[in-house]
């Protein structure tokens, strides 16, 4: 993702726009909107993706209903009505055949209406800005209506839509335009619905039907959906599970809480020893610049994968190495950052990450080199979209990216300022420049830090 809008959406009432990088930093006081940016991130990716009803309430992230959701001002009568949000999303598109192509911005916009006590997709618009083509689905908000959907299609040539509304049974999905693709389009390779005459488009403006030329331009919005139907992303709590003594075998499937790391590195362990060597060398790596252990294993109590296990962690000295001790008695730094290192290091990465405050219960040159990874690992193939409230985080990124470490460049960083402004809440996107300083800041930016620093150096006298 480019680019994220939002508009009467919690505390954001003006429409805001905010520009996303390989790796985003949100940064700001707390309760001013980060946490709700990052939940309608995961609603924004996951409608595409599944033509699903946006869960607001599912882990890690809990808005509530719509009542707490769409803005309010506290006076009566000033809730909105709707709230609206929107992505840019580059992506590589294929043209005249399999030998050219070029990167082509899409657009999904979506407004949100009020069904029973839920959000619900009134409106989405999916477009093609460059190519002035555009494809829009409108729901029913009346729950008595249940699914009845209508196409608007618009080309350079005219607007057009069908003719009657669509009924679709399911409430808990939507129509796609995958839906409009392979059944009014003939993508598939079927006779256009569209060419019956029961299922002619009326015309809404312009003249006639759509020529070969049109259609042509139409399907490729199909490639906004096709795009997002990769493995989810990965979205984590700010607060991880708590280590164990010992673990007994489970099933290892991903959860906010980071509860199945232990199981996964056991499987690893047990299972595919080349890649869990590869993980432990990148652990260990990343432990010795954090200064938080030198090794780490997994120990087992029994003789067979399935039986129970440890973790260990071993912090060595200048000469000896230190005893290897259970995941549990050095601290909560440790296993509050293994989730987040093992999701940003295992081989099967999703290509979006939602992290909340990863630094929690480090010390700051540990949480310097949490930023440090984050350069390391941060690609327009795997995005990074950090809240955190570390100024040791966010120096150790500036720098890496002035001294051209991690490879990650000036524009590769965007810094995502929220400002409070009265009840509402402001986003500023913040460049850095080639050494490492950041462009363009309002006066409140880091005022905090500043007065803090300038404390300590006052003489009482």
């Amino acid at each position: 993702m480019d680019q994220i809008t939002l508009k009467n959406f919690r505390c954001f009432r003006e429409e805001q726009t905010a520009r996303l990088a390989p790796l985003t930093l949100l940064v700001g006081e707390n309760s001013t909107g980060k946490t709700s940016f990052l939940a309608m991130i995961r609603a924004l990716w996951d409608l595409p993706r599944q033509n699903r009803v946006p869960d607001f309430k599912e882990e890690p992230y809990d808005l509530g209903s719509f009542d707490e959701i769409a803005h309010h001002r506290g006076a009566r009568g000033s809730r909105a009505e709707t709230f609206e949000a929107g992505f840019v999303v580059t992506h590589e598109d294929w043209q005249k055949g399999w030998r050219t192509t070029k990167d082509v911005s899409y657009r999904l916009n979506v407004v949100f209406g009020k069904r029973g006590t839920v959000p619900f997709p009134v409106e989405r618009r999916f477009s093609n800005e460059e190519e002035g083509v555009w494809v829009k689905l409108c729901h029913s908000q009346d729950i008595y209506k249940g699914g009845l959907c209508k196409f608007f299609i618009g080309t350079p040539k005219g607007v057009w839509t069908i003719d009657e509304g669509i009924y679709w049974p399911n409430d808990d999905h939507m129509l796609s335009i995958d839906f409009l693709r392979n059944s009014y389009l003939g993508g598939l390779g079927g006779k256009s619905r569209l060419e019956r005459a029961d299922y002619k488009l009326v015309v809404r403006r312009g003249s006639g039907q759509p020529g070969d030329s049109d259609w042509e331009l139409i399907e490729r919005i199909y490639n906004l959906e096709k795009m997002f139907r990769s493995q989810p992303l990965y979205a984590s709590s700010p607060v991880r599970s708590k280590p164990h003594r010992t673990y007994d075998p489970s099933r290892p499937t991903r959860d906010p809480e980071g509860d199945y790391v232990p199981m996964y590195l056991a499987d690893l362990y047990f299972r595919d020893v080349t890649r869990w060597k590869a993980l432990k060398g990148a652990f260990e790596k990343f432990g010795k610049e954090s200064g938080l252990f030198d090794e780490i294993s997994v120990k087992p109590l029994g003789k067979t994968a399935s039986g129970p296990f440890q973790l260990q962690v071993r912090k060595s000295g200048r000469k000896a190495k230190g005893p290897q001790r259970n995941l549990i008695d050095v601290g909560y730094g440790v296993s509050q950052v293994l989730p987040v290192i093992t999701e940003l290091l295992r081989h099967d990465v999703p290509p979006m990450f939602l992290l909340q405050q990863p630094e929690v219960h480090l010390h700051p040159s540990a949480q310097a080199a949490l930023g440090s990874l984050f350069c390391q690992v941060a690609n327009p193939r795997r995005q990074l979209v950090v809240e955190t409230h570390s100024d040791h985080l966010l120096d150790r990124v500036r720098m890496d990216v002035r001294d051209g470490v991690g490879g990650l460049k000036p524009a590769d960083v965007s810094i995502l300022y929220f400002e409070r402004g009265g009840l509402d809440i402001r986003i500023h996107s913040l460049r850095l420049d080639e050494e490492g300083n950041v462009l363009n800041a309002p006066e409140s930016y880091r005022r905090f830090f500043m007065q803090e620093t300038a404390r300590s150096l006052w003489k009482r006298k």
